[in-house]
C-alpha cells in the first residue's frame, strides 16, 4: 500500500470512529437528563458551604488549568487549542463550584459550558497536530460553537444526544491517533495515561454512593470523579512539558504553525541558470 493510500485509510477511519457514534445517537430516541443526577451522595457542610467537598475538589481544575495557561507548556503543537483546553479547565471550577453549591438543571449549563471548551480543545489539537497544523485554524472555531451549541441544545430541549457525542469525541480521537498515525512529539503514551484516568473518573461518577459507602463517608465517588478528571488533564500537562519533536519532523514556533527551517526559502525559490542567487521576477 503506498504511503499516499495509507494516508487517507487513517483519515477515514478517524471520520468514521468520529462521526458514526454521532450517526448513531441521532438516529435514536433522544436522551433525557436523568432526574437523580442532582442527588449526590455527600451533601456534608463546612464553613458554610453546602456539598463542601464537591465544591472544592473543582480547585484541581484552577490549578491545573492556571499551569497550562501560564507556563508556557501550551506552546507548542496547536498552540491556540491547547490553550482553549486549558482555559476550558480553569474555568471547569467556577462553572462545577456554583453548581454544586446548590444543585439544579439551571446551574448546570455554567457546569457543562466550560467543559465543552475543554473537550473542543483538546479534540482539536489533537486532529491538527496528527492531520496538520493548519486544521487548527479552520476547525477550533466552528468546533467552540458546536460545542456550546451541544449545552444549549440539552438545556432547551432535554436531549443529550449532541452533548454526549461532544464528550465522546476526544476520547475516540486519542485511541485512533495513538494507534494509526505516526507521531510528531515524542511521549504521545501519556494520552492513554490521561484516557484511563478520565474513564476511571466516569465510572466513580456512576458509582457516587457505593464509594462513599466504601470509604466511610469520607470520600463520595463524585468528589473523586473531580480529582480523576483533574489528574487526567495534568497528565496532558505534563505530555506538552516533557515532550519534544520527533527527528525528521516539521519544526514549529509558538504561533502554532510550521517555521521555515533555515534556508528553506532560498530553496523554494527558483535560480538562474549557472548560479545559487534566487532569480528575481
Amino acid at each position: 500500500m503506498s504511503t499516499s493510500a495509507t494516508r487517507y485509510w487513517r483519515e477515514t477511519v478517524l471520520l468514521l470512529v468520529l462521526v458514526a457514534p454521532l450517526l448513531v445517537l441521532l438516529a435514536g430516541d433522544p436522551i433525557a437528563q436523568d432526574a437523580r443526577l442532582i442527588n449526590y451522595a455527600d451533601n456534608r457542610m463546612f464553613l458554610g458551604v453546602r456539598n463542601f467537598f464537591d465544591v472544592v475538589s473543582n480547585l484541581a481544575f484552577l490549578l491545573v488549568g492556571l499551569a497550562g495557561l501560564f507556563t508556557g507548556t501550551a506552546r507548542n503543537g496547536a498552540s491556540r487549542s491547547w490553550l482553549v483546553a486549558f482555559l476550558g479547565t480553569a474555568l471547569v471550577c467556577f462553572g462545577s463550584g456554583y453548581y454544586h453549591w446548590a444543585p439544579d438543571s439551571e446551574r448546570l449549563v455554567w457546569d457543562r459550558l466550560p467543559m465543552t471548551l475543554a473537550f473542543m480543545g483538546v479534540s482539536v489539537a489533537l486532529l491538527s497536530e496528527h492531520l496538520g497544523e493548519r486544521l487548527e485554524r479552520l476547525l477550533l472555531a466552528p468546533a467552540l460553537i458546536a460545542g456550546i451549541a451541544s449545552v444549549l441544545w440539552w438545556h432547551y430541549t432535554d436531549d443529550l444526544r449532541f452533548y454526549i457525542w461532544v464528550q465522546l469525541a476526544p476520547f475516540l480521537a486519542i485511541l485512533v491517533v495513538v494507534f494509526a498515525f505516526p507521531g510528531r512529539y515524542t511521549h504521545r503514551a501519556y494520552l492513554l495515561y490521561g484516557l484511563a484516568l478520565y474513564t476511571l473518573a466516569k465510572i466513580s461518577e456512576g458509582y457516587d454512593g457505593e464509594i462513599y459507602s466504601l470509604t466511610a463517608r469520607s470520600l463520595s465517588g463524585h468528589t473523586l470523579k473531580h480529582l480523576l478528571a483533574a489528574g487526567a488533564v495534568l497528565i496532558l500537562y505534563l505530555m506538552l512539558v516533557r515532550r519534544a519533536p520527533l527527528p525528521g519532523q516539521p519544526v514549529q514556533d509558538p504561533g502554532g504553525e510550521f517555521a521555515l527551517k533555515p534556508g528553506a526559502l532560498g530553496a523554494l525559490m527558483p535560480t538562474e541558470a549557472g548560479s545559487s542567487r534566487p532569480r528575481r521576477r
